[in-house]
């Protein structure tokens, strides 16, 4: 088959070499435009572009996805099969388009966690298990027919960091097997199964800087869920003496504790602890703003609290 990738961060760029690895036919990648960052504005290139440049795959980086421009060049390819792995959403005249369809990897069991961020609300709110799903795209999002699935568990202690490696492997070796049950025929589609009675549908909708605010009134469990769900980015933070303090690791312990919510308590050397609504949360890993993250007896030695 001819299959046109659409991609853009390194998430996307393992299940494409795996795709590659495996003997598929890639006639293009479609990435995000370059953007400017840094001091100097530099022109910066997706990880998809430049894993595609080093390959000598033809690279597309619409601004539209609805462009004539881009819908005619897209056509040329003859594509049987689109991939889509961390991308933007598609309009139906791009999904539609490959006699075989388009086919997209979701770091979730569906139906569980449609949306944009489902590595960090799942471990956000706790859960005991995740995994990677592929599935046809139709209209609304994430909602297609199913293809695979496969479940890991989850150790209740790993970041948003480690989720996403292991999600990353894990559905590279998806998209692989996905691939060639479609080019041969050998797979079953199946709807999107309702849910349980009793069993609540979970989103994973794009998280904003006020989704990471710590809230110290809440039971510390949920706190330390919250740390490592956002954990290495976008981060939680909380206001210590009017400056943000991320907080990218912590520690709990449920306990009795006298003091209101957001108050805390350290021996100025190896701990920081703040209450919680039931305990306290022990931050071992921070950044305060302006400067560079560091573990917390380094943070402590530098700031006499």
């Amino acid at each position: 088959m001819r299959i046109v990738f659409m991609g853009t961060p390194q998430f996307a760029v393992t299940s494409l070499d795996a795709l590659i690895t495996a003997g598929c036919d890639i006639v293009a990648v479609v990435t995000a435009p370059d953007k400017p960052a840094g001091r100097g504005q530099k022109l910066n290139e997706s990880a998809v572009k430049q894993y595609a440049i080093a390959n000598h795959i033809k690279v597309l980086q619409p601004e539209k996805l609805k462009s004539p421009e881009f819908l005619d060049e897209l056509k040329a390819l003859h594509a049987d099969l689109q991939v889509v792995v961390a991308f933007r959403m598609l309009p139906e005249v791009v999904w539609n388009m490959p006699p075989r369809g388009t086919i997209n990897l979701h770091a979730s069991l569906l139906p569980q966690y449609r949306g944009a961020a489902p590595i960090n609300w799942v471990l956000i709110n706790g859960e005991k298990e995740s995994g990677v799903t592929t599935f046809f795209l139709r209209h609304e999002i994430d909602t297609g027919n199913i293809l695979f699935t496969e479940k890991i568990t989850l150790t209740g202690q790993e970041t948003a960091g480690e989720l996403h490696d292991r999600l990353m492997n894990k559905g590279a070796g998806l998209l692989v097997k996905t691939v060639k049950g479609v080019e041969s025929g050998r797979y079953n589609e199946h709807p999107q199964t309702q849910l349980a009675e009793g069993v609540e549908l979970k989103h994973a909708p794009k998280i904003f800087k006020e989704d990471c605010q710590i809230k110290w009134d809440e039971p510390a469990a949920t706190i330390y869920n919250k740390i490592r769900g956002l954990s290495p980015i976008p981060t939680a933070y909380t206001l210590l003496n009017e400056k943000i303090l991320k907080v990218y690791s912590a520690q709990y312990e449920v306990t009795e504790t006298n003091l209101q919510p957001g108050a805390f308590i350290t021996d100025n050397k190896t701990y920081l602890k703040f209450a919680a609504a039931d305990g306290f949360v022990s931050l071992t890993d921070v950044q305060l703003e302006g400067k560079k993250q560091m573990d917390i007896e380094q943070f402590l030695r530098g700031n006499k609290l």
